[in-house]
């Protein structure tokens, strides 16, 4: 009974963030739009409600690792693993503002729609060849704004504990930008909400930046390495955080 009320709480409370985080992020928009064309501000401030969100609900226990070694203006095209929607708070709590690829349903979402989009974040129709082209095309635009892009490779959320083959996606906008691929790691969010289930339960978790992977000379005849390259080392880093979670809950326990 208690984890359904803390869920129910939890929910409760990310309208009532949306709804007043809404004339927070609107009024950053407004007064830095005119000088800052990648809306990084606004960004960072639609980004900051995840983080208030995980700090008053108080399920989740996050920790994140790194960043971005030439500074947070240096643009990335950022790839990680995808275990659950809380993937998303807590890659909000990286010190940096990402643009997010994300599914064109929760933009038409009401006042959360808005922001996304006032944040520049990108919409995509997933399975539609045409919308994916055309939101490659949004991502080289916020690139050339000098702002990092993020997107979940695998495209959906994996059901197990084994990672879905990446998609080509990220790997064709990096090679075809020239900017590096920057992997992140992501583990333990699987407990906080998972797939089919929108019920938010305590949990530890953690998301580790690695090495960035240049993409300097690479043409498309490379794109199948890149990814492979990038899947792998994601994948081997998510085992390692695992067990450190592992490890750091049992001593807890």
């Amino acid at each position: 009974m208690t984890e359904r009320f803390l869920s129910a709480w939890g929910w409760v409370l990310a309208v009532l963030l949306v709804l007043v985080g809404f004339f927070y992020v609107g009024a950053v928009w407004l007064v830095t739009a005119p000088f800052d064309p990648g809306r990084y501000h606004a960004g960072r401030a639609f980004r900051q409600l995840a983080v208030v969100h995980v700090a008053l609900t108080r399920l989740w226990r996050f920790e994140t690792e790194g960043r971005p070694p030439e500074g947070p203006r240096r643009p990335y095209v950022v790839v990680s693993n995808h275990e659950s929607y809380a993937d998303i708070f807590l890659a909000c709590h990286f010190p940096w503002e990402m643009k997010w690829l994300s599914k064109h349903t929760i933009f038409k979402i009401p006042v959360m729609g808005w922001m996304m989009r006032m944040a520049l974040d990108v919409p995509v129709h997933r399975g539609q060849r045409e919308s994916g082209v055309a939101a490659l095309a949004e991502c080289r635009d916020r690139l050339a704004r000098r702002v990092s892009v993020m997107i979940f490779a695998e495209g959906t959320r994996s059901p197990t504990d084994e990672l879905l083959p990446f998609k080509d996606g990220a790997f064709h906008l990096a090679i075809e930008s020239g900017v590096p691929i920057l992997p992140i790691a992501i583990a333990g969010t699987r407990s906080c909400m998972a797939k089919h289930s929108f019920a938010f339960r305590p949990a530890h978790a953690k998301a580790r930046v690695l090495e960035p992977i240049p993409t300097t000379g690479l043409t498309r005849a490379d794109l199948a390495a890149l990814r492979d390259r990038t899947r792998a080392t994601i994948d081997a880093a998510r085992r390692v955080l695992q067990r450190e979670l592992d490890a750091a809950d049992a001593r807890v326990g």
